[in-house]
Order: C-alpha cells, then sequence, then structure tokens
C-alpha cells in the first residue's frame, strides 16, 4: 500500500512557531513534522511514500530528497494552483492498489496493521481513523454504528448536544475504487465533498484507536507534542506495545450513585472525577469504563437510552478537558421474572462483574498488560474482577474518591 502524505499546508495558525518552512517542516525536537511520520511509515514497511506539496515545497525537495538517505522512496505531486485537501488525489487515479493517506500536521505512532485489516474487513470505499481527544467542544466528530460503519459526521457548528467523543484523526484509507471517481484536477474538500458524501452510499468506516495522534494546530499543542515525543509516550501507546489501563466502574465511581440509573437527567458526574480522568490521559493510561448494566436485559431502557447516557458522560468528561478511552457494558442479568424483559440476555454470562469478562475482552482488544493495570470501582464485585483479571485493585467510597485513588497511583 502506497502511503500519500498530504504536506502542502501553510499553517496559518501556527506561523508564530515557524513561518518561513512549510507547516510539515516545522521542528520539533530538532527533527521536522514530516520526518517523524516518514520515520513511524518505515518502521511499518511502508518504503513508497508520496508527497503532495504545495507552499514552499521546495524546502521540503531539497530537504527529503529522493527518500535513499531516509530508508524510503519518495516521489512528489507539485501543486501548482491549490487544489484543496483531495484535488490532488486526481493524480493518483490510476494506481491499483488502496493508499494511506494522511495529513502532514500530525505527530502519531499507531499499528496501522490493524487500521488496514479493519479497512479489508469492512470492504470500504473509504476508512477513517478516529479517536477520543481533550478537546472534542470545538471538533467534528464521528458517529458510526455497532459495526463501525459512519452514520454521521457532526461539524464542528452543529457540535451542540450530547455525543461521542470520537474525531476524525487525520489518517485515512482510500481504496482504488475512490481514487477512480476522480475526474479532474480541481480544488476539492476531502472531508465535505469526498468523506461525507460517502455516508448516503453506506461506504465510510471509522476505525477507533486510543493511540497518540495529535495534529500541530496551535503554538500550545506544538508544545505539548514536544513534551510527550521527549518522555516516550508517543511510541509507548502505540498497541505494538503492551499497554497500561486504569480500568473504572461507572456508577459511584464517576457519577453519582441514584441506584439503577434509568433517567438521563439523573446522571451527575462526581466532583474531582474529571481532574482524575484527565491526570490518567496525561500519565499515558488507557482509561476503560467496564460497567454493569442490567437494566438492559430487565427490559427498563433501551441500547439508544443507555448510549445516549454515555455520549453525555463523555460530552461533560470532554468540556473539562477529560477523556475516555471505551466503554465496556454487560447487559446480561441472570435472574428471570421482570416485566418487559429481553429473555435473551437473561442469563448467567462471563462478563458480569465479579467475573472479569470485560476486562479481559478490552485487555486481548488493547494489548493490555493486566499486572501494570488497576480497577477501581465502589463495590466488592468490582475489586474481585479485577483480581481475577489480574489487576491492582482500589476501592472508592464517599470519603476515598477517584481523584484521591488517581493521585496515589501516580504520585
Amino acid at each position: 500500500m502506497k502511503a500519500v502524505i498530504m504536506a502542502g499546508g501553510k499553517g496559518t495558525r501556527i506561523a508564530s512557531v515557524n513561518s518561513e518552512v512549510p507547516k510539515p517542516m516545522i521542528e520539533i525536537n530538532g527533527k521536522p513534522i514530516l520526518e517523524y511520520q516518514i520515520e513511524c511509515l518505515k518502521t511499518q514497511g511502508f518504503k513508497d511514500i508520496c508527497l503532495i506539496v504545495g507552499h514552499l515545497y521546495q524546502v521540503i525537495e531539497d530537504y527529503f530528497k529522493e527518500g535513499a538517505s531516509f530508508g524510503v522512496n519518495i516521489s512528489y505531486i507539485v501543486e501548482k494552483e491549490p487544489l484543496g485537501t483531495a484535488g490532488a488525489l486526481f493524480f493518483l487515479r490510476d494506481l491499483d492498489e488502496d493508499v494511506l493517506l494522511l495529513n502532514g500536521d500530525i505527530i502519531f505512532d499507531v499499528d496501522f496493521k490493524r487500521f488496514i485489516d479493519f479497512h479489508n474487513d469492512k470492504n470500504a470505499l473509504a476508512t477513517i481513523m478516529v479517536h477520543p481527544n481533550n478537546h472534542p467542544y470545538d471538533s467534528s466528530l464521528i458517529e458510526t454504528d455497532n459495526e463501525g460503519k459512519v452514520t454521521r459526521w457532526i461539524s464542528k457548528e452543529e457540535n451542540n448536544g450530547y455525543h461521542k467523543n470520537l474525531v476524525n484523526a487525520g489518517i485515512h484509507i482510500i481504496s482504488k475504487e475512490l481514487l477512480k471517481e476522480f475526474k479532474e484536477a480541481v480544488k476539492t474538500d476531502l472531508d465535505r465533498q469526498i468523506l461525507k458524501p460517502l455516508i448516503e452510499r453506506s461506504g465510510l468506516f471509522a476505525y477507533a484507536t486510543p493511540e497518540y495522534i495529535k495534529d500541530m494546530g496551535t503554538p500550545d499543542r506544538y508544545r505539548e507534542v514536544g513534551e510527550d515525543i521527549s518522555s516516550g509516550k508517543v511510541a509507548a501507546k502505540s498497541l505494538v506495545n503492551k499497554q497500561k489501563a486504569i480500568f473504572l466502574d461507572r456508577d459511584g465511581t464517576i457519577n453519582k450513585y441514584v441506584g439503577f440509573l434509568r433517567n438521563i437527567d439523573d446522571f451527575e458526574l462526581i466532583s474531582g472525577v474529571s481532574d482524575a480522568i484527565k491526570m490518567i490521559n496525561k500519565a499515558g493510561y488507557l482509561v476503560i469504563v467496564v460497567t454493569n448494566q442490567p437494566v438492559i436485559a430487565r427490559g427498563e431502557i433501551t441500547w439508544e437510552e443507555l448510549n445516549e447516557i454515555h455520549n453525555k458522560m463523555e460530552t461533560l468528561l470532554g468540556r473539562e478537558g477529560a477523556y475516555l478511552d471505551d466503554i465496556f457494558v454487560c447487559p446480561h442479568h441472570p435472574d428471570s421474572g421482570f416485566e418487559g424483559e429481553i429473555k435473551e440476555l437473561k442469563f448467567d454470562c462471563d462478563c458480569r462483574k465479579p467475573k472479569p469478562g470485560m476486562i479481559l475482552d478490552a485487555a486481548k482488544k488493547y494489548n493490555i498488560d493486566l499486572r501494570e493495570s488497576y480497577m477501581i470501582g465502589d463495590s466488592d464485585n468490582d475489586v474481585k474482577a479485577g483480581e481475577a483479571a489480574g489487576c491492582k485493585c482500589i476501592k472508592v467510597d464517599e470519603k476515598y474518591d477517584l481523584l484521591e485513588a488517581i493521585s496515589g497511583i501516580l504520585k
């Protein structure tokens, strides 16, 4: 698969850092952003790389040349006039392979094999990589169904109400079939004119990952990325490597306990939870919620209502700069006899805490080292589930809350 990097950006918002070079050539810790990208691609076997360049393109060509010094083969598409974020894909229309398409202003370290396997499994016209971030309130958000098919693309202007924290990361796979639909080299917007229309065709999928992907959009993010590279956080977050996680119960740990929570209006974050989760995010642990929700099996709320409650949770956390990497739900209940119950969910499962099924599933999905991970909850069942999975365990209550527990772990 050919890797294509859109490296023609001017970087207006980050001009205060360096306005004399193209945005992808701004140095972080003494090395251009683009060089970090090429190194990551090379490590995972991408040797054929095409750079789409425009603004001050000579700076890029003079630095990388044909790529021999960097162990790759680099070709160039030079935009004589700006073609937007997708117009230059016209020049790739004759390729007989899908392309990995990346924004040139992001630092990342991701397991591309997982991404490609997902794309191929879905037989998608295009697949976008999505992830949670710490500023979803000013980002475009992606909604999907349970299979990862994109059902809605929520622009920044439409971003109100409660939504899952899934943001387009700027890494895409464009199928060879879709490339053939480019008929001329004209200014084209990748998101608005190419990807969004695929939703109606059921051809756009989203691959969610907790790995490190961050853009250089502002001076503050630029400085943050420099710190994360120096600390080793960027490389450590790749799912090629073993991960550390902090598993959290929901009711009584993240939100105030009200018994069986059936009404979204009754969901309220416990004071200090956002700060605690921000600390986990910054420390590089995955934050994964594992929650028993027998109200589904009992027929007391629907999956749609539960998802809306979780969207509220993610939105409230996101407003405070905190995010969850995933949520695992056990919808089962072993006892029958409830009016309106869902009979196919009424059995003794392996995921309902105190059994460790949700934790084990998360560990498999995200390559987690459970011995270096924690389970935190407010009940004995949470502790038992964590112990059965091999985690370190902490029980919280009104006197010893999540913020104190995380402060103790990270001190």
